[in-house]
């Protein structure tokens, strides 16, 4: 089965010399929920928009559900639905004339009364889109991309600023349309909605994928399934080999006077932390543990958080 969105050397270079993308190449299979992670100027929005068929490529191909922009542009918008990081909606429409001002742009739309209901927008059906609250807005940017029946939905940013309970119903709307074979390219901020919603996903930077797999696959590739964090008071200014030298630590990590340790055996690193706090006179002032998470991936990868920018 060909792939549902496949680019190989992909690149762009704005006027002759900013490299945006530099020979990015991915394959996301049909009915998979695949993440685009990467901070502000990775390339991750313009690879998305050369997907989209929004942007051309300098160099590259780029095939969706077997075909390319090039051949097949006005087949393919009837098999995608895209949702952008601020989608501008007329706010004197209604919902209802807003779905169904996008839904006459496609040739088997889905109903409108289908769609309301798949969004959880029908007491709001009869309501201005200026009047909505910022997760209904969202709600209504994505029902306009799935008003198209896509194949495969682009989705940017989608829950960006939005409060848990909305952002929680957005996932079990992506969720849905996933089980009935949709295949979606998601990009987000936050790394809890990346492990739960991804099967697979890709991390960029500087225009490149620098690690690519499965959520779980990327903590296990970090080294360590644990993170021991601790921050020291007194003689507690020691360097970072101090730390690599005690049992099942894997790596470390300095995060503003904060020792963050990638380690696979905490019961065995805690006892030894503490006697190395010890021998060296200082003082604990906090010391917690938890499992790793994309998160560390991307620090131990970029050196940076995602959303530091």
């Amino acid at each position: 089965m060909p792939a549902a969105v496949e680019c190989r050397d992909l690149r762009k270079t704005y006027d002759g010399k900013v490299e945006a993308v530099r020979g990015l190449s991915l394959a996301i299979q049909p009915g998979e929920c695949f993440g685009l992670l990467g901070p502000n100027g990775a390339g991750k929005t313009t690879t998305i928009e050369i997907l989209e068929g929004l942007l051309e490529p300098t160099g590259g191909e780029v095939s969706i559900l077997g075909r390319s922009w090039k051949a097949n542009a006005r087949e393919l918008r009837e098999y995608i639905g895209i949702s952008l990081q601020e989608t501008r909606l007329s706010e004197k429409l209604t919902v209802r004339e807003t779905i169904e001002l996008f839904a006459s742009f496609y040739t088997q739309p889905r109903s409108t009364e289908e769609v309301l209901s798949a969004l959880q927008l029908n007491e709001k059906a009869d309501a201005l889109v200026g009047k909505l609250s910022g997760g209904q807005k969202q709600r209504l940017a994505v029902a306009t991309a799935l008003v198209a029946s896509p194949k495969v939905l682009f989705l940017d940013e989608p829950t960006t600023g939005l409060d848990p309970q909305s952002r929680r119903q957005l996932w079990d709307i992506i969720r849905a349309f996933q089980r009935k074979s949709g295949t979606v390219l998601l990009t987000t901020h936050y790394m809890d909605e990346a492990e739960r919603l991804c099967d697979r996903l890709a991390i960029v930077d500087h225009g490149q994928i620098i690690a690519e797999g499965t959520p779980a696959d990327l903590i296990e590739r970090l080294g360590g399934h644990h993170v021991v964090e601790f921050a020291l008071s007194g003689n507690g200014h020691l360097d970072n080999a101090t730390w690599q030298s005690l049992p099942s630590v894997d790596s470390v990590r300095n995060e503003d006077g904060v020792i963050c340790l990638n380690v696979r055996e905490p019961h065995r690193t805690i006892p030894a932390l503490l006697e190395r706090v010890d021998q060296h006179s200082a003082q604990l002032e906090r010391l917690n543990t938890r499992q790793a998470s994309l998160e560390d991936v991307f620090v131990n990868l970029t050196g940076r958080h995602l959303r530091e920018e």
